[in-house]
């Protein structure tokens, strides 16, 4: 079967590198899938998990955001942060839940950021998602 080579790459140096037979990823325009041989484009992509089929699994990856380049025989995902399932810390990622909750529900303080403490907490729920699909 056909493949595609994938790599994930943070600020902090590579998460992930591989041949995959599929990528599929969440960007701003919707659900993309992508396969070897498809059409080059740039994407942004939303706080998600990437899903990477290889042969009978399925890696996921924790993005939080960041941009998707398509290349006939490369994909290439740039993200601020990404953590590959396996290695996602679970109980950090809940305390982060509960910290960013917190913040939401302290709204009534006036030096609350509301928009960044939703951000939060969405990076945080996908964490906890894409470490319990593992």
């Amino acid at each position: 079967m056909k493949t595609v080579k994938v790599s994930v790459v943070t600020p902090d140096g590579p998460v992930y590198d591989s041949d995959v037979e599929m990528v599929s990823a969440k960007a701003a325009s919707g659900e993309l899938g992508i396969l070897p041989g498809h059409i080059p484009m740039v994407a942004p992509l939303e706080i998600s998990a990437v899903r990477l089929k290889k042969g009978s699994g399925t890696d996921f990856i924790a993005v939080s955001g960041g941009l998707l380049e398509v290349r006939p025989d490369q994909v290439t995902i740039l993200a601020q942060s990404a953590e590959v399932a396996d290695e996602i810390d679970v109980d950090r990622a809940v305390k982060a839940k509960e910290r960013a909750e917190q913040r939401l529900n302290d709204n009534k303080k006036e030096n609350i950021d509301n928009v960044r403490a939703e951000l939060a907490l969405r990076r945080a729920i996908n964490r906890i998602n894409v470490a319990n699909k593992k």
